[in-house]
């Protein structure tokens, strides 16, 4: 993965801007001697990320990603009832994944911590400094929110969306894109918080439907909740499908955790 240097070296040989993110270099429009002194160079970084996150996170089996908005304040209800989802998973031996920062990551984190589990930050590097929160067990750090948001699926039985904005909105139509396209497994996505979500489903009903964008069972992809405890519930009836499931798939066509 990129080091200091190498990314002060980047800024003094004029190929970045001071500030600028990994991310936001890859995505400029390239120069025309770019590739030959750059690009190239990216493509051992971004690897180097996926090496490290395979390797950090390779013994995880019971993962559950939890999102939610990064602005939400310490004793909010949504800072509250995240911290309680978080322990609730904790307690029943799931590992807890954040994307590491304030808001809900932290309560989820916090809420895994406290109760004695599996607490994961995959932290992303920012314009302005995201602080990693202090309630991880393991934390690790990504330039690239591609990278990222790969081992948030890859580790991840399911994905638990609290209010949020656009990061959140990210996260959520990636998880049921994948799903849709049958890239992954039917895991459960779960909206926490029934008022902050209605106007969104009203909207993916009345209009995407009805104007034939999706079909019906594209809404039933993900469930609805307004407590800690029927996220766990539905947490723990889809990982007791999946071990039924895997009963039935051979071990030459697994695919590794």
């Amino acid at each position: 993965m990129a080091n200091i240097d190498e990314d002060q070296n980047d800024v003094e040989m004029g190929r970045a801007l001071p500030g600028s993110t990994q991310d936001e270099q890859l995505l400029e429009s390239p120069r025309p001697d770019e590739f030959t002194h750059t690009d190239t160079w990216r493509v051992f970084r971004i690897m180097g990320e996926f090496v490290e996150g395979f390797d950090e996170l390779a013994t995880l089996t019971r993962g559950v990603s939890i999102f939610g908005s990064a602005r939400s304040k310490p004793g909010a209800p949504d800072y509250v009832a995240a911290q309680e989802t978080a322990a609730l998973l904790a307690a029943e031996g799931f590992t807890v994944i954040t994307g590491g920062g304030p808001g809900i990551m932290e309560a989820a984190n916090r809420g895994a911590f406290e109760a004695g589990g599996l607490s994961i930050g995959c932290n992303i590097e920012l314009p302005f400094e995201q602080r990693p929160n202090a309630y991880q067990t393991r934390s690790l750090k990504f330039k690239y929110f591609f990278v990222r948001k790969m081992m948030f699926v890859k580790y991840s039985l399911g994905f638990i969306i609290f209010p949020g904005g656009f990061g959140t909105f990210d996260e959520l139509f990636e998880a049921l894109t994948l799903i849709q396209t049958k890239k992954i497994r039917n895991f459960p996505v779960i909206l926490v918080g029934s008022s902050y979500w209605s106007g969104l489903l009203e909207w993916l009903q009345q209009v995407v439907l009805t104007d034939g964008k999706i079909g019906e069972n594209d809404l039933a992809m993900f469930q609805v909740v307004d407590t800690p405890q029927e996220v766990l519930t539905i947490v723990n009836r889809a990982q007791d499908s999946l071990d039924e499931l895997d009963k039935f798939v051979s071990g030459d066509i697994r695919i590794p955790s």
